[in-house]
């Protein structure tokens, strides 16, 4: 599998998880993570956003067919081995992910807050992360 995280900062416990869950899956052949624009962090709270982009391997099929009606023929076509909804399963029921908080045809979503007391301090921060998923090569969510 390759993994490309020139465009994350490698924040984000929950993102990590995610990220080692992936590695354990031999369908995903390739993964991108990138920080999203919406991160922001203020005094009483820091806010992460992450997506990672998936593709998935992908596996010969066979399918026959007629030409003209007539003749048969056979094709051989390439086919993802995974889909996002299969991603979404086999996420799922992994104890340290579970279910997202939205999913749809072309993305996962999850949101994870926790509050965090550094050492030593009496006041702590709110740190609430959202991860999206999407598959490589999908149409662009840009304007819906």
């Amino acid at each position: 599998m390759e993994i490309d995280t020139a465009q994350w900062s490698g924040e984000g416990d929950f993102t990590t998880r995610v990220i080692d869950a992936l590695r354990a899956l031999p369908d995903v052949a390739f993964l991108r993570v990138e920080d999203a624009p919406a991160s922001r962090t203020d005094a009483g709270f820091s806010f992460l956003s992450n997506e990672i982009f998936v593709k998935f391997a992908e596996v010969p099929v066979t399918t026959r067919a007629t030409v003209l009606g007539v003749l048969p023929v056979t094709r051989r076509t390439l086919r993802p081995a995974l889909t996002l909804s299969g991603l979404e399963a086999a996420l799922r029921v992994r104890a340290e992910i579970g279910e997202p908080d939205y999913s749809d045809d072309g993305m996962l979503q999850y949101l994870r807050t926790e509050r965090i007391v550094p050492p030593y301090q009496t006041k702590g921060y709110k740190l609430v992360e959202l991860l999206r998923i999407y598959e490589v090569g999908t149409p662009s969510r840009a304007g819906t």
